[in-house]
C-alpha cells in the first residue's frame, strides 16, 4: 500500500496559504494540533478563516495566530474563554460565526461526505437561526445549515501507521475525526508513527485515504494548557449542593444523563454504582466516572465537557463529537441537566448570553436542550440583584423554545407536567411566601401532601 509522506511541522505550515479556510481539531486543548499551530504562528500567513470548536488559550494553539493578527474570521461554538477572541470580535478585527457545537460537528461531517447541508432542530427560534432557512419537518421547526469544508485541516491523533491510518486516544477524537474527512489537504500531527500492519485494523478510527501528510510531534503537558491538570477542588456552597442533590432524585435507574458545567456536574457526586446511571459527555464519552484520585491530568485520563480530567468506568466508550451529538439529537440521552439564566412560563430557556456580553459562547447547550428526552434546569432562584430568574417571558437570548421539563432552584421545584408552570415542591428552609415573593412568573400550586 502507498505510504503517506512524513513531513516536518515547518513543511506542514507551508501548505497553508493566505486566505485559506483552516480546520483545527481538538476540544479545548485536548486533541489539539498544538505544535503545528505554534509553527504556523511563526509564518507570515494571513487572512485565515479558522474553523474549530474554540480558538484555544491566548498563548497556546490558535490563540497565537489570533494574537498575531493572522486570522480574518473564526467559526466555532465557544470563544468566550479566550479574552483575545472576545476583544477581536467586539472591535471588528475579526469576523465570527457562532454555531451550536453539535451543528458544527455535523456540518463538518456533512462537508466531508459531500452533503450540501442538513436540517437540525438545534437553534430553532433563537438568534442563531436568524437569516437561515427554516422548515417544519415531522412537526418540529428545523434550521438549514450548510456543510463545511476547508482548504487545509490540522488534526491530532495518538498513533498513525505509515499508510496514514489513525488511532485517537480516549476523548481526543472530538472534532478530529470529522475534520479528517472535510479538507482538501489533511495533515495529522501524531505522537508516534508505526509500520503498516502494526495497528489492528479494528482499532483504526480514520482510514489512511483521508490523510495526506503525517507529522511526528510528541505532545507534553506543557502545551495542553488548562486540561493538563485536575480541577482544583473548592468549597461548594451548601445551597448549590442541595440543588444538585434534589436533581439527582429526578433520575431513574439506568438513565443516560448529560450533566452541564456548574451545578449540574455536582449531581455526579450523588450517583452510585447501584443506580446504573450512565453519564454522557458531549466531547465523546459514555460512562464518565469521578476525577482521578492520583491527581493525574489529560496526558493520562480522558476529559469531560468542562475540560477536566475524569476516570472511565467499566463499560465506558469513546467516540467523536458528531456521534456524540447524534446520540443527543436522536433521542438516546434520557436526561440533560443544565444551568440557566432565565426560564419562563412557556418552558423557554435562556442560558448562554447575558446583556452587555458578546454572543460568542453557545457550546452544546442548544443541541442538548432541543435533543434530550427530558431537560432539567438547575439554578439559583434569583440573580445577585434579587430579580427572579423564573420569569413571564425570557428577555435574554433563547437557547431553546418550549424545552424545559423541570426547574430546580434553591427554594422550589417546578415542572410543566400539567401543561403550565406548576409549583410541585418547596425546598427545605423555604416557604410558600418566599416562593411567591421571589417568582416573577405566574404559576399554579400543586404541592404534594
Amino acid at each position: 500500500m502507498k505510504h503517506v509522506p512524513v513531513i516536518s511541522a515547518k513543511e506542514a505550515a507551508q501548505k497553508v496559504k493566505d486566505g485559506d479556510t483552516l480546520l483545527i481539531g481538538g476540544f479545548g486543548m485536548t486533541g489539539n494540533p498544538t505544535n503545528l499551530l505554534h509553527v504556523l504562528a511563526t509564518t507570515e500567513t494571513n487572512d485565515l478563516t479558522y474553523v474549530a470548536n474554540n480558538v484555544g488559550e491566548s498563548d497556546l494553539g490558535g490563540g497565537k495566530l489570533l494574537r498575531n493578527g493572522q486570522i480574518k474570521k473564526i467559526v466555532g461554538s465557544y470563544f468566550t474563554s479566550n479574552r483575545d477572541a472576545v476583544d477581536a470580535a467586539l472591535s471588528g478585527d475579526v469576523e465570527y460565526e457562532l454555531l451550536p457545537q453539535g451543528t458544527l460537528a455535523e456540518a463538518l461531517r456533512a462537508g466531508g461526505a459531500g452533503i450540501g447541508g442538513f436540517y437540525t432542530p438545534a437553534s430553532a427560534g433563537t438568534l442563531l437561526a436568524e437569516n437561515r432557512e427554516t422548515r417544519v419537518l415531522n412537526g418540529t421547526e428545523q434550521v438549514l445549515v450548510e456543510g463545511i469544508r476547508g482548504n487545509v485541516a490540522f488534526i491530532r491523533a495518538w498513533k498513525a501507521d505509515t499508510v496514514g491510518n489513525l488511532v485517537y486516544r480516549m476523548t481526543e477524537q472530538n472534532f478530529n475525526k470529522a475534520m479528517a474527512t472535510a479538507a482538501d489537504i489533511v495533515i495529522a500531527e501524531v505522537q508516534e508513527i508505526v509500520p503498516a500492519g502494526t495497528l489492528d485494523p479494528e482499532t483504526v478510527h480514520t482510514p489512511g485515504c483521508f490523510v495526506d501528510f503525517l507529522v511526528e510531534s510528541p505532545l507534553s503537558e506543557e502545551n495542553l494548557g488548562i486540561s493538563a491538570s485536575i480541577e482544583t477542588h473548592r468549597e461548594i456552597p451548601e445551597s448549590r449542593m442541595n440543588i444538585a442533590r434534589r436533581a439527582y432524585q429526578e433520575l431513574q435507574r439506568g438513565d443516560m444523563v448529560n450533566l452541564g458545567i456548574g451545578i449540574p456536574i455536582l449531581v455526579s457526586e450523588f450517583i452510585q454504582a447501584k443506580d446504573e446511571i450512565v453519564v454522557h459527555t458531549e466531547n465523546g464519552m459514555l460512562g464518565m466516572g469521578p476525577s482521578p484520585a492520583d491527581g493525574g491530568g489529560a496526558m493520562d485520563y480522558p476529559v469531560n465537557a468542562g475540560k477536566i480530567p475524569v476516570t472511565p468506568l467499566d463499560g465506558t466508550s469513546y467516540f467523536d463529537s458528531a456521534d456524540s451529538f447524534g446520540m443527543i439529537r436522536g433521542g438516546h440521552i434520557d436526561v440533560a441537566i443544565m444551568g440557566g439564566l432565565e426560564v419562563d412560563e412557556s418552558g423557554n430557556l435562556a442560558n448562554w448570553s447575558v446583556p452587555g456580553k458578546p454572543l460568542l459562547g453557545v457550546g452544546g447547550a442548544m443541541d442538548l436542550a432541543s435533543g434530550a428526552k427530558r431537560l432539567i434546569i438547575t439554578l439559583t432562584h434569583t440573580s445577585r440583584d434579587g430579580s427572579s430568574k423564573i420569569v413571564p417571558s425570557c428577555k435574554l437570548p433563547l437557547t431553546a423554545k418550549n424545552a424545559v421539563s423541570t426547574i430546580i432552584t434553591d427554594i422550589a421545584v417546578f415542572d410543566y407536567s400539567a401543561g403550565e408552570l406548576t409549583l410541585r415542591e418547596i425546598m427545605p428552609g423555604s416557604s410558600i411566601e418566599e416562593v411567591r415573593a421571589k417568582t416573577a412568573a405566574r404559576f399554579v400550586e400543586r404541592l404534594a401532601g
